[in-house]
Formats: structure tokens, C-alpha cells, sequence
């Protein structure tokens, strides 16, 4: 694909803008946020989860690397230790586990996630805009990876990834029904462990 004007890849550039957004950013994950929905949500400020919502990096398990810069995110938000931790060993993190790390800011009851989500931000859209813009911009200013961080990531996962010495483990999970309802996607981080 053709690069963005930032000189990134279209898909590296979209997650790099929207952390850059000088409004505020709020996912509500009440399902399963894996791999390129996993680094979306990372590239928001703030993630609220509802019970039943699971994360993960689960590409190191198929022979690959995450491409969405996850690997520059994660360790500023949940430390060096539980990025590797999440990175590394490809599972899937329950709700709370994730509010634990630091992965989501809080896990909410799925009858009041939406609610909470919607009050939430409609009382940061009522405060000053300006004293918003500039709080996120010096939070911003020692938290949000460089621009360098996504080329770099999303250029070893194109280098890394399907490889063919690692193409069964893909195909197993394609199989097993990967990126469709029910099937691997209800228990990823098992799955990939049994494929390796």
C-alpha cells in the first residue's frame, strides 16, 4: 500500500494519529479485543471493559510479531514485565486481569458499561476544552511512542510474519475457525498454545 503523508503505512498510521488526537479517546470492549483490535483499542486513552471482554497479543504464537506497535504501548502503560508477559506468551486476558495491569482503566457490569462509558464521557466533553487538550498533550508529551515505533513494528511483522516454517500453525486456526463466531476465537490463548 501506498505510505500515508506521516511516511508510515496506512495501518500503522491510523493507530499513531488516533493516539495523537488532541480530543479524548474512549474504547468501551465488551467482547474480544485480539491482535489488530487489541492495538486499536491501545491507541485510545482511556479502555473501560465490561466482564466478559478478553484482550491479547496472540501473533507470537503463530510465528509473528505484532504490527500495531502493541510492543511500544504496552510496556508504558502496564510495565516492561506484564508487556512481555501479554506479548510473549500469546493468551488471552480476562477483563479483570487486564484492569489489574493496567491494560483497561476498569471493568464495569455489562448492564452499566454503556451507561458509564457515555457519563463518563460527556463529563470530560462539559469540562474546558482547553484545559483538556493541554492535560492530554502533556500526558501525551512522556506516554505516546514516536512515530519511528510503528514503522518499525509494522515492518518486522511484514518481514516475520507467513513465513512458511510457521504456516500450519496459521492454517490450524484458520481451520478451527479463526476471525469467525464460536470456533478457536472463544479460547484463542489455549488454542495457540496447542498449535505450537
Amino acid at each position: 500500500m501506498k505510505s500515508a503523508p506521516s511516511g508510515l503505512h496506512p495501518f500503522a498510521d491510523n493507530l499513531y494519529r488516533l493516539g495523537k488526537v488532541p480530543a479524548v479517546t474512549i474504547s468501551e470492549i465488551n467482547g474480544r479485543a485480539r491482535g489488530a483490535d487489541s492495538e486499536f483499542v491501545l491507541a485510545t486513552d482511556i479502555r473501560f471493559a465490561g466482564p466478559g471482554a478478553v484482550l491479547g497479543q496472540f501473533e507470537v504464537g503463530i510465528g509473528s510479531v505484532p504490527g500495531g506497535n502493541p510492543s511500544g504501548r504496552l510496556p508504558r502503560l502496564v510495565g516492561r514485565g506484564c508487556a512481555l508477559e501479554i506479548l510473549l506468551g500469546a493468551d488471552d486476558f480476562p477483563a479483570d486481569l487486564a484492569a489489574v495491569y493496567g491494560y483497561v482503566n476498569r471493568v464495569r457490569p455489562e448492564s452499566e458499561l454503556e451507561q458509564f462509558v457515555d457519563a463518563f464521557a460527556r463529563r470530560v466533553a462539559g469540562l474546558d476544552k482547553v484545559a483538556v487538550r493541554e492535560t492530554k498533550a502533556l500526558v501525551d508529551a512522556v506516554t505516546q511512542p514516536p512515530a519511528e515505533e510503528f514503522g518499525t513494528a509494522l515492518a518486522a511483522f511484514f518481514r516475520i510474519s507467513g513465513r512458511p516454517e510457521n504456516a500450519h500453525l496459521v492454517k490450524r486456526l484458520i481451520d478451527g475457525g479463526l476471525q469467525r463466531p464460536g470456533g478457536v476465537e472463544h479460547d484463542l490463548g489455549r488454542q495457540v498454545a496447542a498449535s505450537s
